[in-house]
């Protein structure tokens, strides 16, 4: 890398969204403006930024910027190089300002998850043909490096499997219920207090923001085009407190976690509550932070962990790709050229695994044998089992089976109001092997 000279042309950004993570780009490159030219060979400098209400107090000094209000405006300004997209949302402005960038030759970095999730293929064929890029290492999993460690790193590899834990809120959440012994409902509420929901809490309770995160990595790692639709949604709103203490007492967590893997059936993308064993990388996680675990034929299992959002860290990852800029490097945008990714055929049923069934029993003489008789009728095997003591006339009953489908799980649950002998609605969670 050459060093820093007066003649090197400085990069010049322009920041569309002045939030928390915009801010704290603003911040970086103010305070560490010696140390990135440095880095990057040339000065990297903000000349213009964008926001709805100006008159704001943003906790920095933005005087010396000049102002659009228009944000497609500050996209096509003489005086910009990078257009810094950070004010979400899948279409609107963002997409119109994305685009706009991108024909007047300017390169893009964005945190917009939702953007790259709905329209990635056609924003990348977009950039591509008119030989620019987009980074976007701030959309997944925050401050860690993970679009950079599958696109580089991992280059060489065949990836066998992309799974994690990508949204911070719900891991809280599961968190909070373990630790506190409190319902879903009253962490819930206790996170919206503290501001950690969305404006929208089905994006993150509903696995929503995290299943944009999935179909991302599963684009890079399977070099299919990205598809969102074809994500298996399931929140978290149904895991009851007795769901985690009676994982927990046989040896497992509850996590919501993101799976993609191609099969022999097509691609599989999943995000849904999941038991991971108490003590594997995953089980251990806890609080808002994410992590990420990349399987490669060569070099095995890859685990990466660390904050997943918040000014510091989502400023961090924007300002990688913002350096990389500086320094001239250049990828495609999902890894290899938007032409070649192949549009993928969604996996019709998920790769076999055990499951956790949650049943309450009546009191009733064979009710156990009549249980089994459907599950092994619907071709289910039990692996082991747990019996809790009796409540009134009833008592709880947990099944952890051998490896099986969700078809045949549903068959069983169907199945088992027949027996008489199962009150309520039966809870079952898939047992991901890590």
């Amino acid at each position: 890398m050459s060093r820093v000279t007066d003649k090197a042309a400085p990069l010049r950004l322009g920041i569309a969204g002045l939030g928390t993570v915009g801010i704290g780009v603003v911040k970086i490159v103010q305070r560490h403006a010696e140390m990135l030219a440095a880095r990057s060979g040339r000065p990297v400098e903000i000349t213009a930024v964008s926001a709805r209400d100006r008159t704001k107090n943003r906790d920095a000094d933005l005087s010396a910027y000049a102002w659009e209000t228009d944000p497609v405006a500050l996209a096509t300004r003489a005086d910009v190089d990078v257009f810094v997209e950070l004010m979400g949302g899948h279409d609107g402005p963002a997409k119109a300002a994305t685009e706009a960038a991108l024909r007047a030759g300017k390169d893009v970095v964005t945190a917009n998850k939702a953007l790259l999730a709905h329209h990635g293929q056609a924003l990348a064929e977009l950039a591509e043909s008119l030989g620019r890029t987009i980074r976007y290492e701030a959309a997944v999993a925050g401050g860690i490096p993970v679009i950079k460690t599958l696109t580089e790193g991992l280059a060489g590899n065949g990836i066998r499997r992309v799974m994690g834990v990508m949204n911070g809120t719900c891991n809280y959440i599961l968190t909070r219920m373990e630790d506190a012994g409190l319902p879903y409902d009253t962490v819930f509420e206790e996170a919206r207090q503290l501001g950690y929901l969305e404006a929208d809490p089905n994006l993150d309770v509903g696995g929503i923001d995290a299943g944009h995160k999935l179909a991302i990595l599963a684009s890079i790692a399977f070099g299919t085009q990205v598809s969102f639709d074809n994500v298996v949604l399931e929140g978290i709103g149904r895991i009851s407190i007795d769901d985690i203490r009676r994982a927990g007492d046989m040896g497992y967590k509850i996590k919501l976690l993101g799976v993609a893997q191609m099969t022999g059936r097509g691609l599989e993308q999943r995000m849904t509550p999941c038991l991971v064993p108490a003590t594997s990388p995953l089980g251990q996680l806890t609080g808002g932070t994410n992590m990420v675990v990349l399987e490669g034929d060569s070099v095995g299992q890859i685990v990466l962990r660390g904050a997943g959002a918040g000014e510091g860290p989502t400023a961090s990852a924007v300002m990688g790709d913002v350096m990389d800029l500086a320094r001239g490097m250049r990828l495609p945008v999902f890894g290899q050229p938007a032409d070649s990714l192949a549009r993928p055929t969604p996996a019709a049923t998920s790769i076999a695994a055990p499951y956790y069934l949650r049943l309450q029993l009546s009191d009733k003489p064979g009710a156990l044998a009549k249980v089994a008789t459907v599950l092994g009728e619907s071709g289910v095997s039990i692996s082991r089992m747990r019996q809790y003591g009796h409540a009134d006339t009833s008592a709880p009953v947990l099944i952890v089976t051998h490896k099986t489908t969700r078809d045949a799980i549903d068959v069983a649950i169907a199945g088992l109001p027949a027996t008489r002998v199962v009150e309520g609605e039966p809870v079952a969670i898939r047992i991901e092997e890590v």
